[in-house]
């Protein structure tokens, strides 16, 4: 074999070594971890929570239910914010200052997701109609507020509908005015020197009444003064929409709240937040 002949096959003979040795240390390299900066909102779910929270979100013997939990679904978007960045030292969360901001959205979308909060709603009523009824017929703004609308007497409802099905709004709507807790009822409170006030009592103890009238202002009186405090029989909720309401004017109102609760509240709206729907409430 000439001198030229050997060096071309030493050459060829090498670049393949080359080669092979390449694709060996390729092939047996690690996996690349996902850069956390880049990971989606699953990716980050499934390295930092779902050992606790489960995939799925649903919880653990070691972690609550974060996917459809109650508690969860009425925090806002901050609040959820707030304990992924700093955790919950009385509940065993840990903080993840670590993650930044683009992250913590990224986790916060994908548990809306696993909540099913990205769903559009299947409507059965008119939400329009639904909005009539709700300050007309139906009577509901005299006590409720949606949207900086309405009355301060029940809880306002701004964002019920994003926590209940149709089902449940219906059902609540037909079947919760029976409450016999006086938490749930009107009264008027007569006081020695002739003053009278109408409301809600929202807190009482042995020493004095804190009582919320029907343009929504706060009136706290001493017990010594009262000279009659008085109840009114019937429930703050009406019994009778079962038979005042017709079956598709339900399915309008309970699509009216479902709808309305996908609409964010002005700056300026008035809130009620110092109550549930009043057949949430129960005798202390």
């Amino acid at each position: 074999m000439s001198t030229i002949c050997r060096r071309k096959w030493f050459l060829r003979v090498s670049a393949t070594l080359i080669a092979t040795s390449i694709s060996l240390s390729q092939s047996t390299k690690p996996p690349q971890k996902p850069d956390p900066a880049s990971a989606s909102g699953k990716e980050l779910f499934a390295s930092s929570c779902a050992a606790c929270h489960g995939l799925d979100g649903k919880g653990s013997e070691r972690a609550p239910n974060i996917a459809d939990g109650a508690n969860v679904r009425q925090m806002s978007h901050t609040q959820i914010a707030d304990i992924i960045r700093n955790g919950s030292p009385g509940g065993g969360m840990p903080a993840f200052h670590t993650l930044s901001s683009a992250q913590i959205e990224a986790l916060i979308h994908h548990l809306e997701m696993l909540s099913g909060a990205n769903k559009p709603a299947q409507l059965r009523g008119d939400p329009a109609v639904g909005k009539t009824l709700f300050t007309g017929k139906a009577g509901c703004s005299r006590c409720h507020m949606v949207l900086g609308q309405g009355g301060f007497i029940a809880s306002n409802l701004s964002e019920y509908g994003k926590d209940h099905s149709g089902e449940q709004i219906r059902d609540a709507i037909i079947n919760s005015g029976g409450s016999a807790s006086r938490s749930a009822k009107t009264a008027t409170i007569r006081l020695r020197n002739g003053d009278k006030y109408a409301g809600r009592v929202r807190n009482e103890d042995n020493f004095s009444i804190q009582l919320q009238d029907t343009d929504g202002a706060f009136h706290l009186l001493s017990r010594s003064d009262v000279m009659n405090l008085e109840y009114d029989p019937k429930p703050v909720m009406p019994s009778d929409y079962a038979t005042t309401l017709s079956p598709n004017e339900l399915d309008d109102l309970e699509s009216y709240l479902i709808n309305v609760a996908g609409h964010p509240l002005k700056k300026d709206h008035k809130s009620n937040a110092a109550d549930c729907f009043p057949w949430c409430d129960s005798e202390d």
